[in-house]
């Protein structure tokens, strides 16, 4: 597993960082000094998953893409051109000037589109070695959460007039064709918020849900036409299909839908031992929290369209003491597509 994916196959993957950091500028910084561990580590799992398109969450955003070009750089050092980058404004860190959590306060984090202490704090963006079809992208960073079609907003205790401004991506859900040598494909991308940190009325579990129930009413065609195959979906959707937090429904729905398919992608080292209170396979676990709760869940996804063939698919997950052991508490989920025959 891992290394350069074959000639006749596209790699695709995604990522959650773990880049963020706690002011404007701070990332920038540390990319330009170049002996960041954390960065180091970075760079060593991305050359060793070698994707031609990878979805990068929580990372930070900046008007000039300065930090995304900084880390470009220090991708294209190791010998990975990605020439294509798709990071409009998100709704990260974006202040909505309205009180959202009412504490009768405004501009605090809380008060954000998506939580963030700063603007673009905790972003996402696309990288490829092919080009994006931009004309074409979709970007649906102000679609209102009141405009889902059986939005659970209903009962996350909101006053009407912040209903009208709730924004449904907590940092943004994005529609990008690529074109590739074997043909086009769209890219469906989102990072969903977690579901947790909330009181009884289940705000952010109401929204992780829906952010998740998002792409299915757009594959049904109820936000915007029919799209095409294939297509593959990816991102952090911070649900697990059984363990942890959150309405485990709707992650399950997504993995049962039968215009995907989900190639369950396991860690590429031993099978890690179950976690205690946990019943899923802990081998697609994708990320690495503090046990006993929630210890380790899979809340990172990459689903392509039923149309494409997998070839091959994994979680490059760090080692203890390797290069690239503080890179991230989430591991890098990667799949090899083969395009349908009939092409």
């Amino acid at each position: 597993m891992g290394g350069i994916a074959q000639a006749d196959t596209l790699r695709i993957a995604t990522y959650h960082t773990d880049l963020s950091r706690d002011g404007p500028g701070l990332l920038l910084r540390d990319l330009q000094r170049g002996d960041d561990p954390q960065i180091i580590g970075f760079v060593h799992i991305m050359a060793k998953a070698s994707p031609d398109i990878v979805l990068l969450t929580d990372l930070d955003h900046d008007a000039g893409h300065l930090t995304l070009d900084a880390l470009r750089a220090a991708l294209t050092d190791v010998g990975l051109d990605y020439s294509h980058a798709y990071a409009p404004p998100q709704n990260a860190g974006l202040d909505s000037s309205a009180d959202l959590d009412g504490d009768r306060r405004l501009g605090e984090a809380e008060d954000s589109h998506g939580f963030g202490r700063f603007t673009g704090d905790g972003a996402m963006a696309l990288l490829s070695r092919y080009p994006l079809n931009l004309e074409h992208a979709q970007d649906f960073s102000s679609f209102l959460w009141a405009d889902l079609p059986d939005a659970l907003i209903t009962g996350a205790v909101l006053p009407p007039e912040l209903r009208d401004v709730q924004r449904l991506s907590s940092a943004a859900h994005w529609v990008v064709p690529v074109e590739t040598p074997g043909g086009p494909i769209t890219i469906l991308a989102f990072h969903a918020t977690p579901p947790v940190f909330d009181g009884p009325e289940d705000r952010n579990g109401r929204r992780n849900h829906d952010e998740i129930r998002f792409w299915q009413h757009y594959l049904d065609g109820a936000i915007g036409p029919v799209l095409p195959g294939p297509y593959a979906l990816m991102g952090t959707a911070n649900l697990d299909p059984v363990d942890g937090e959150g309405r485990h429904e709707a992650i399950m729905e997504l993995l049962s839908d039968p215009r995907l398919q989900d190639p369950e992608p396991r860690r590429d080292h031993a099978d890690p031992p179950q976690g205690p209170g946990q019943s899923g396979d802990p081998a697609l676990d994708t990320a690495n929290w503090d046990e006993p709760a929630p210890g380790d869940l899979r809340v990172d996804y990459v689903l392509p369209s039923a149309d494409l063939t997998v070839r091959d698919n994994g979680i490059i997950w760090p080692e203890p003491e390797s290069v690239a052991a503080q890179a991230s508490r989430h591991g890098l989920v990667w799949v090899d597509l083969v395009w349908p025959t009939d092409r």
